[in-house]
């Protein structure tokens, strides 16, 4: 039920007044604008029915002071005895939605009344629209980057860019509609993975942002990342079946406000350098971004020595499974190890595998791309993968006799064959050196 605050100093129009409305509508009553300001802010009424000319603040100072305080347009009617049109027209300049006079005839206030609440449900319906992201509900990227950038000017907070790792494979092997069941269900994780005082929206695509508002603890983000990641695999299993093999999960990147900026742009771009660290470490987890975080750590060095060193080096968030490699580094690998075979004569071998799509299959993107998502998950930690071409793999497979490079791939060759994709896969081996 709509909600209405009446405001008349004088007692009898005030209690005569609710009667009419109360028919209909949920009345709050205030003998004054001071003791309005106050109701308006506990019970954030629907609109305001305000007598014009009341002592100590009148109805246009009421409806400029709540105009003020909360930047929004609020629809207010006032009502008067004074009969002069001056006074209605300030009062339409002044932004009323309505103006009445009084003594007024019940059915006349109450189709007015209406009138105005239909036609800000109408108002209020197109804005959201405007501002809403049709498939998940959440805010749009122009609204999301308009209302965090007017919050983070103002509270302190954590700015949280939200990406959904190995969402393509989801369109490919399950198609269109399961993907958008899946980007359906993740924006409603994070949702609940956040207050409903906090900012959520959709910037695009599978990325997502959320500010929340007085977090500034690094724990509060490593337990949403846990907690979303958790839901979304439990989701997608329960959608696409328990055999699920593709790699779902979030990938966060965090920026304390004000500490690191407050406009929208600075922060935003922050973020996203931490979240470039998460997929560069392994995905499915959370880096906030510090300023001075290199800058520190090349200090830590220099202090500590090479344990300092080591931990720098070492690889942050290792998972099951292969590493992934972009060309260039794979090169490097395989010149070193062809180099100690020289010497230590290691069973190390080289791995080309091509994808080839099955007479009659629908055509896939990048099916190199989906095999070596396959690969990371499925094949040793020891071993290295590097995208070729559009529809080659290579791989390094280390310490690897015959016999296990035969489990290895007949492993991935089973992984490959239960997700059903249409295509085939052949490979050759060598020896490294």
């Amino acid at each position: 039920m709509e909600k209405i605050l009446i405001v008349d100093d004088q007692i009898i129009t005030l209690k005569m007044t609710a009667h009419i409305l109360s028919t209909s509508y949920e009345t709050i009553c205030a003998t004054s604008g001071e003791e309005a300001i106050g109701i308006y802010k506990r019970e954030r009424p629907n609109m305001i029915l305000s007598d014009l000319n009341m002592p100590g603040m009148s109805g246009f100072e009421l409806q400029n002071t709540l105009q003020d305080m909360y930047q929004e347009h609020i629809p207010v009617m006032f009502m008067t005895a004074d009969s002069s049109d001056e006074t209605e027209i300030r009062g339409f300049e002044n932004g009323a939605v309505d103006y009445i006079k009084k003594p007024f005839r019940a059915d006349v206030l109450l189709r007015r009344v209406a009138n105005i609440l239909k036609n800000v449900e109408k108002i209020n319906g197109l804005k959201k629209a405007a501002d809403t992201d049709p498939m998940t509900g959440l805010l749009n990227k122009a609204s999301s980057q308009f209302e965090i950038g007017e919050a983070a000017g103002k509270t302190e907070g954590m700015l949280m860019m939200i990406d959904l790792d190995s969402f393509k494979l989801v369109n490919d092997l399950y198609g269109h509609s399961m993907g958008d069941k899946v980007l359906i269900r993740f924006a409603e994780i994070i949702k609940s993975a956040v207050r409903t005082t906090d900012i959520v929206g959709r910037m695009g695509g599978d990325e997502f942002i959320a500010f929340c508002q007085y977090i500034s603890e690094e724990e509060v983000v490593a337990e949403k990342a846990r907690y979303i990641n958790q839901e979304l695999l439990k989701s997608a299993r329960e959608y696409m079946g328990e055999d699920m093999t593709i790699p779902l999960g979030a990938s966060i990147g965090a920026v304390a406000v004000p500490d690191e900026g407050t406009d929208f742009l600075t922060l935003y771009q922050k973020a996203d350098k931490a979240l470039y660290d998460v997929k560069q470490n392994g995905k499915h987890g959370y880096a906030i971004y510090r300023e001075h975080q290199h800058e520190e750590y090349l200090k830590d060095c220099a202090d500590n020595g090479i344990m300092r060193e080591i931990a720098i080096l070492s690889e942050r968030n290792k998972e099951k499974g292969a590493m992934v490699l972009s060309s260039e580094q794979f090169r490097l690998i395989y010149r070193f190890l062809a180099r100690a075979e020289l010497n230590y004569h290691r069973e190390n071998k080289l791995a080309l595998f091509t994808v080839t799509e099955n007479e009659g299959a629908a055509a896939k993107e990048e099916p190199a791309q989906m095999l070596v998502d396959v690969m990371s998950h499925s094949l040793r930690n020891s071993d290295v993968v590097t995208k070729r071409s559009s529809n080659t793999v290579a791989v390094i497979l280390l310490e690897a006799s015959p016999v296990d490079t035969g489990v290895v791939i007949e492993r991935l060759l089973g992984k490959w064959n239960e997700m059903d994709t249409g295509m085939s896969i052949s490979y050759e081996v060598e020896q490294i050196g």
